[in-house]
């Protein structure tokens, strides 16, 4: 499919999910300018294709032969080269354990690539979710007592770059609505670092890892097992005891060179190493700091 071709299936797709899910409690989409662009190249207004696409969380309240109502909410992440590639879907449901979901984007996926490779998905994953669902809400006590235990996760993530404004701002705006804590660091090289719950640290890079980039990739990760027997209240406060960051900012280091796109890297030594984290400059950068 070429390009323009494919701007104009996805949206297409768009002005569909909007006309179907007109309320901003059923459809959100993140990134307005995103979709301005992609108006923009399919009419013509611009030669530029578009460098990235729009971020759309739908949630639907499902009813299953069980269960009237069941809250889903499905988070939406494309590729520029999206519906030639599948977008990352994420489900999220608070009536289904950590393995039932796993085993539905598992199952859902498989779907998808079989039935949608090449063409736009959405509306199909949307249907398959409330035609499937509920096979995966059945004996959640039996499977919920060997999922997983919930984990801490902290993620370092290394980029070639970092320079898109519109990057810039998903990585800060994500952060936020996951609930993450840490800091990205702009310029060349990019660093980014978020913790918080393992499941909202996943989500992160799924959304951040299908962006344009030239290279990224996960540098290092810490993972720390959490009591899944401990109250909601005791986990949230188990999680917030293990961050080393207070909320999440972009952190520049005294900006430098022809670009200002370089940072002084003994100012980002001694940030990490005021929070305990002054390791792991080595693992980006080959060096001790000092």
């Amino acid at each position: 499919m070429a390009r323009l071709e494919q701007a104009e299936s996805h949206l297409a797709e768009i002005e569909l999910l909007l006309s179907m899910y007109p309320g901003e409690d059923e459809l959100e989409i993140t990134d307005q300018l995103a979709v301005a662009e992609l108006r923009e190249y399919v009419a013509g207004a611009t030669d530029t294709y578009p460098p990235s696409r729009p971020h759309i969380v739908i949630k639907q309240k499902m009813d299953t032969d069980t269960v009237n109502g069941v809250n889903v909410t499905i988070s939406c992440t494309y590729s520029s080269d999206y519906p030639n590639v599948l977008p990352e879907i994420a489900v999220r449901c608070p009536d289904l354990s950590r393995s039932q979901q796993a085993q539905l984007h598992s199952d859902m996926n498989a779907y998808l690539s079989e039935s949608c490779q090449g063409d736009v998905c959405i509306l199909s994953a949307v249907e398959w979710i409330k035609d499937n669902l509920h096979l995966y809400l059945t004996d959640k006590s039996t499977s919920s007592s060997t999922a997983a235990p919930e984990q801490f996760s902290r993620l370092w993530i290394y980029s070639h770059h970092i320079y898109n404004k519109r990057k810039r701002k998903n990585i800060l705006e994500w952060s936020k609505e996951l609930g993450l804590s840490g800091f990205s660091m702009p310029g060349k090289p990019g660093i980014v670092c978020v913790e918080g719950p393992h499941s909202a640290c996943e989500d992160f890079w799924a959304r951040v890892k299908v962006l344009t980039w030239k290279k990224i990739m996960i540098r290092h990760r810490e993972d720390v097992p959490l009591d899944s027997q401990s109250a909601e209240g005791s986990m949230a406060d188990n999680v917030d005891s293990l961050r080393r960051f207070t909320g999440f900012e972009e952190a520049m280091f005294d900006p430098h060179g022809n670009r200002g796109n370089h940072m002084d890297l003994g100012q980002l030594y001694t940030y990490l190493n005021e929070r305990g984290c002054g390791d792991v400059f080595q693992l980006y950068f080959g060096i001790e700091g000092s």
